[in-house]
Formats: structure tokens, sequence, C-alpha cells
């Protein structure tokens, strides 16, 4: 399985329909200021825990990432492959792109 890169409008569409769908911001605490996509839960690719966060996760759930910009979220998700989880999806643009669609 490889990482799927989504526009906001295939990435949205996705979460709300596909059952199980979880959705994780993987920004500082800091940035939640910029903006926030409803029931996301929060992993700070930046805390030292942030490995042992991930690895508790369940792998079988679709898991639909996001950070302020997409660079950050498209390495965790790479991250996530690597570790075995089957369905991940990166929101293209992270944040600021979900804001401008709005």
């Amino acid at each position: 399985m490889s990482v799927q890169n989504l526009n906001v409008k295939d990435f949205k569409s996705g979460f709300e329909t596909e059952e199980g769908a979880v959705i994780i911001d993987v920004r500082t605490p800091a940035e939640l200021s910029e903006g926030q996509i409803e029931g996301h839960i929060m992993i700070n690719v930046s805390d030292p825990s942030f490995p042992v966060k991930i690895g508790e996760l369940d792998k079988s759930k679709p898991y639909y990432v996001y950070c302020r910009s997409g660079g950050r979220s498209g390495q965790v998700c790479n991250y996530m492959v690597s570790l075995g989880f089957e369905k991940i999806y990166n929101l293209v643009g992270g944040i600021i792109a979900w804001n401008n669609a709005r």
C-alpha cells in the first residue's frame, strides 16, 4: 500500500464516508489557532512520544492525515505505511488548503 494524496474535496468526502475513518492532525498545539478539522486527534510529529503514539493505532483503520501545508503529514503517511498501515490518506496543501476551500 502507498500513500494516497487527496485534495480537500476528496479528503473530506473520504473521511465522511469511509467507515472507521480517523483524522490525524500532526501539527504542534500552537498551530491549532490556524484552524482544525472537526473530529481530529492530535499526534504532534515533533513530540518525542510520536512513534509510540502512532505505533499504538489500529493498523486496519483508514487514516486521514494533515498538517499545515502537507509536508509533515506526507512524511508521517510514508512512515505509517512503513509500519504496515494499509489505508493512509494525505491532505495535499494541509490546513491552508482546507481553510482556502471553505
